[in-house]
């Protein structure tokens, strides 16, 4: 401990006496100064090593920077984000061409054909019923008119009036029989025949059958048939719709009786 010199202990009282603060000068008797050095303590040294050999921290990248600084997406624009593959899915669906809208026979034959599907096949590919796609329908009745009389009638009606065969008697293969195909019948559709389509519905039926299922060309080789029967325009489908003709109208060719079919090669007789 350091003695604290007479002299400054005296100057500090005189200071006191005369007014002035002494606060921060006087030093009490017997008090210990500590005694200050120009040397580094160990315990500082090391701080100050340890801090000198710390690396410098490196800036960030800029992509980092410009990360950190860079504004939120709004949660208008997520939500819009999350729709952009509704909205690509139906761009690309108005690209595509729509196929038209059946109408006339043909729509009124596709709501009917539900009832056929069960023996013939959704697509036509056969079962119980022969088979109508990929153009069967059209070698076995090259003229619709044998077609219309062959499902009006049905298989029983044939046999019970002793026709053997219905269609084209010179299909390739051979001409087909009422009851020549699994032994299975086809029931007559004619509402006076005991079925439950009126005769425009035939005919909507049957024209579906041939230039949906079957494949007829509307615009190549059956052309001059589509446009006649099967067309939205056909004047025979709206005359048989407001029954102003019938399958026994003698113009038409159809009859309601059972009747041997035309061959490919000759016109349909009229009915007398």
């Amino acid at each position: 401990m350091t003695e604290i010199p007479e002299h400054l202990l005296k100057r500090s009282r005189d200071r006191k006496a005369a007014g002035g603060d002494a606060s921060s000068t006087e030093v009490s008797a017997g008090a210990a100064v500590p005694a200050t050095t120009g040397a580094t303590t160990p315990t500082a040294r090391v701080l100050v090593e340890t801090e000198a050999q710390k690396p410098a921290k490196k800036p960030d990248p800029a992509y980092v920077t410009a990360a950190k600084t860079r504004g939120r997406i709004p949660s208008w624009a997520m939500a819009t984000l999350a729709l952009m593959p509704i909205f690509l899915f139906m761009y690309v669906r108005g690209l595509e061409p729509q196929k038209a809208e059946a109408q006339g026979p043909i729509a009124l034959g596709m709501e009917n054909y539900g009832a056929c599907a069960s023996c013939h096949g959704a697509d036509g590919a056969g079962g119980a019923g022969r088979v109508l796609k990929d153009g069967e329908s059209l070698k076995t009745f090259p003229h619709i008119e044998d077609m219309l009389n062959w499902v009006y009638a049905g298989t029983e009606a044939y046999e019970a009036a002793g026709v053997a065969s219905y269609g084209d008697p010179n299909r390739e293969g051979g001409a087909h029989y009422p009851r020549s195909y699994n032994g299975g019948v086809m029931p007559a559709q004619g509402e006076k025949a005991g079925g439950a389509l009126t005769e425009a519905e035939i005919l909507g039926l049957i024209c579906h059958i041939r230039y949906d299922i079957s494949g007829a060309d509307d615009a190549g080789e059956w052309a001059e048939e589509y446009e006649k029967w099967c067309s939205p325009e056909s004047q025979i489908f709206l005359d048989l719709e407001s029954g102003t003709l019938t399958f026994e109208s003698p113009e038409l060719g159809i009859g309601t009786a059972p009747r041997l079919g035309t061959p490919a090669d000759q016109e349909v007789m009229v009915a007398g």
